[in-house]
């Protein structure tokens, strides 16, 4: 009996033996695709999650534009440069420029130094550039702004109305700086309006209206803060064009 039952536990244990040298090549291909399916589990996880951190980052992106009210350009975007001095009228430049960027127009501002400049009511603006560093061909539109203490005799406002104007860009003035204009020798038979410097215009040749604004080809001239509104569509409507 005992004999036997050693006979049959040895067989039991080739059997398993022999079952388990057969399973044993089995359980290796397994393990080996497990690992593949694992990584590449893992891979697609990866590709998931850097997905959603990159959808993550646009969105706090757009929202941080959003806050911050910064602009995106377009690569087809107007350009306009802003010309102030001290003491400018300030709704001669918020209203014109606000209008212009309404519209995606990207907008520069310069004047003679680098230095903030103070408007007549305080308001304060950085320029961007030096009106020496400017060549008027660069912009699509050059905007004068007018004031208590403009430059009249700027040699550097006056080259780049030139400049301008020989490539064919829209030049516009606003209260006292149609003055800029006559004195650059651009408005010998045009249509102007300003709130000062009457005579002065006459004798470049100029054709005054005296009207709140006025367009004569690519000069567009208007005569004071009441026009600022009017002023901005113009220079728009003309870039527009």
């Amino acid at each position: 009996m005992h004999r036997l039952f050693h006979q049959a536990t040895w067989r039991i244990g080739v059997d398993l033996r022999a079952d388990r040298s057969t399973l044993l090549p089995d359980l290796a291909l397994w393990r080996e695709r497990l690992a593949v399916t694992g990584e590449k589990r893992s891979k697609a996880m990866n590709r998931r999650r850097l997905h959603r951190q990159m959808v993550g980052l646009g969105l706090v992106a757009l929202l941080l534009i959003g806050c911050s009210g910064a602009q995106v350009t377009r690569p087809d975007s107007k350009q306009a440069l802003f010309v102030i001095y001290e003491q400018f009228e300030e709704s001669e430049y918020g209203i014109p420029r606000a209008i212009l960027e309404d519209g995606q127009v990207v907008v520069t501002v310069a004047s003679l130094r680098s230095d903030v400049v103070t408007g007549h009511k305080g308001t304060e603006v950085q320029p961007d550039v030096l009106l020496d560093a400017v060549h008027g061909g660069n912009y699509d539109a050059i905007v004068l702004v007018g004031g208590y203490e403009y430059e009249r005799d700027d040699p550097e406002a006056q080259r780049i109305a030139q400049e301008a104007l020989a490539e064919g860009r829209v030049v516009a003035a606003i209260c006292v700086a149609p003055i800029t204009l006559a004195r650059a020798g651009v408005v010998e038979g045009k249509r102007v309006t300003a709130s000062t410097g009457v005579g002065e215009l006459k004798q470049a040749g100029a054709i005054f209206t005296g009207a709140s604004v006025e367009r004569d080809g690519l000069i567009i001239t208007a005569n004071g803060p009441a026009a600022s509104r009017q002023f901005g569509e113009a220079i728009a409507a003309a870039l527009g064009e």
